[in-house]
């Protein structure tokens, strides 16, 4: 996507010396694009904890190439030692999104069958590559897929803009190229049609203010930014055609696992008939768990990201400030699960399903 008209990606290889990677520092956002490279696995564990790169699909491109770094660095009488320590800490980084332990597996397994060093890193780079070239294509599929359920409430409309809601940022920032739920609403903009996104601030990041809000500038898609809180009563009153959002982790039942919040927009939406998608590649579906609720993992992060706020000031400074009283305990819980009863459908690389198993896996029947 493009970023003041000249088009990236979220990470890439450096093309001249395959040992750096390069990532944009998303903490900057919207009022500084910050590159910053990646030399070693510790300082990819560090980018994902600390929220210089998020999003599913990102997550578990950086993954694949922290595997690959890890391998670069480790001695050949400990290898096996030192991918083991370096993965686990990979893994560790952040718990919730599946593609993080995916992408670590997948290339962990591509180098079981090489038999020198030499070329089990160099399998390791190909297959980091492999991932983030399919998590772009993967994307790029979605938009396709969505863009014939906003064509289809434009033509209903007789051409009036489509009001489309969203929540954090599941654009091109949050995967390596397209986005997920972006993706469908970039397709649209590119076929002509009319429409107008209604961004979720998405506090305690504010995801929706600092990043979906800047992607849509970027690509020129008419926006307004609301508090979270504003969702249902735009629903109430007419004003949101259809919503979509992202996913870190879904069950193979159709259960969502997205930004905390996600879930109150989805009762919403049923509340109001109002259609409720959500775009995810199928990168992010568990397929070994059934109940969102139960099975997946929550995380939970430090009380100062609820606390404190960072902003720009008048003098074009950053400053943190205090929100609540010096201490105040908060819970910040970064993620809740949608129930699949509350999803109108899933829009994946492959099409458009009911949010259920036996839709899945009609899509997928190669899953065991």
């Amino acid at each position: 996507m493009l970023v003041n008209g000249v088009p990236y990606r979220t990470i890439w290889p450096d093309p001249y010396d395959p040992s750096v990677i390069h990532i944009i520092d998303q903490r900057h956002l919207p009022h500084c694009f910050v590159l910053e490279t990646l030399r070693s696995v510790d300082d990819v564990v560090r980018a994902i904890s600390e929220m210089h790169v998020r999003g599913a699909g990102l997550i578990g491109a950086a993954a694949g190439f922290g595997v690959y770094l890890a391998a670069l660095a480790a001695p050949e009488h400990s290898f096996a030692t030192h991918m083991q320590t370096s993965t686990a800490k990979l893994i560790l980084s952040r718990p919730t999104a599946r593609n993080l332990a995916w992408a670590v597996d997948r290339t962990l397994a591509a180098m079981t069958g090489e038999s020198t060093l030499s070329a089990k890193k160099e399998k390791a780079f190909i297959t980091a590559c492999e991932i983030a070239d399919e998590d772009a294509e993967f994307c790029r599929q979605i938009g396709f897929h969505g863009l014939s359920i906003i064509k289809e409430i434009s033509k209903r409309k007789n051409g009036a803009p489509v009001n489309i809601l969203t929540h954090c940022n599941a654009g091109w920032l949050a995967f390596v190229d397209y986005g997920s739920a972006t993706s469908p609403i970039y397709a649209a903009k590119q076929a002509g049609i009319d429409l107008h996104v209604w961004v979720d601030e998405t506090r305690p990041w504010l995801q929706g203010a600092k990043l979906t809000a800047w992607e849509l500038a970027q690509e020129e898609v008419p926006y307004t930014l609301i508090v979270d809180n504003a969702g249902g009563h735009l629903m109430q009153h007419g004003l949101v055609d259809l919503v979509i959002v992202g996913s870190d982790r879904t069950t193979r039942t159709g259960d969502v696992a997205n930004k905390i919040g996600t879930y109150l927009k989805a009762v919403a939406a049923k509340d109001n008939n109002i259609p409720f998608y959500v775009a995810l590649p199928s990168s992010t579906i568990d397929w070994r768990i059934s109940d969102g609720l139960a099975e997946i993992p929550i995380e939970h992060r430090s009380a100062d990201e609820v606390n404190k706020i960072t902003g720009l000031t008048n003098n074009n400074t950053f400053e943190t400030i205090t929100i609540p009283l010096t201490n105040t305990p908060a819970a910040n819980y970064v993620f809740d699960v949608t129930p699949a009863r509350l999803v109108t459908g899933l829009i994946t690389e492959r099409g458009v399903v009911a949010a259920n198993e036996k839709a899945l896996l009609s899509l997928f029947p190669e899953v065991v």
